[in-house]
């Protein structure tokens, strides 16, 4: 009969796996921390893993339920790929770097978070619409308002209200033209 040899693995090795992921994420939530607070989010948010997709979602004007289109496979693809180019249009880029974003992911999100770039609102429209499918109320027209009279002068005398709009009676009719007199009678 031939020996089995059994060989047990050591903790080591669980503890380099996790120290990888630990570096890993780390080296993650730093840009996203630091593009975070310049769009004036909570930078903490870059800690919480599915909050931190919700908030770079607020970041581009995308609704909420968007996260639930990130859990469908192939559809999540195409997604990601629209809110990676709305990142880049809310810091004022273009296609070029949404695709350094989607290719060189690590890399442009740290160019994003240290280099120049300035949030200027979702997807790049300073305080405007992500997108155009999101319905929004128009803002109400108003009429431009005539500011009231000043206060008195302390101490001084008051100032006359204004005069009270007088109604005058509708014009009165003319009085009837009288007839012109009657001939004399013939006879």
């Amino acid at each position: 009969m031939e020996a089995v040899t059994y060989t047990t693995t050591t903790s080591v090795d669980g503890g380099l796996v996790f120290l990888y992921f630990l570096v890993a994420y780390v080296l993650f939530v730093i840009p996203f921390w630091v593009v975070f607070t310049k769009a004036g989010q909570p930078g903490w948010a870059a800690l919480i893993p599915i909050y931190n997709l919700y908030i770079i979602l607020k970041i581009v004007g995308r609704p909420w339920w968007w996260l639930l289109l990130l859990l469908i496979p192939i559809v999540n693809l195409i997604i990601w790929i629209v809110v990676l180019y709305e990142v880049s249009k809310s810091f004022g880029h273009g296609v070029g770097f949404m695709l350094g974003l989607l290719f060189l992911n690590i890399i442009f999100w740290y160019i994003l978070a240290f280099g120049s770039s300035r949030y200027l609102g979702p997807a790049g429209v300073p305080g405007g619409v992500a997108a155009p499918a999101q319905a929004y109320a128009p803002a109400p027209v108003t009429q431009p308002s005539v500011p009231p009279p000043p206060p008195p002068p302390s101490g001084g005398p008051a100032m006359p209200p204004p005069p009270a709009p007088t109604t005058q009676p509708p014009p009165a009719e003319p009085p009837p033209a009288e007839a012109p007199p009657a001939p004399p009678p013939e006879g």
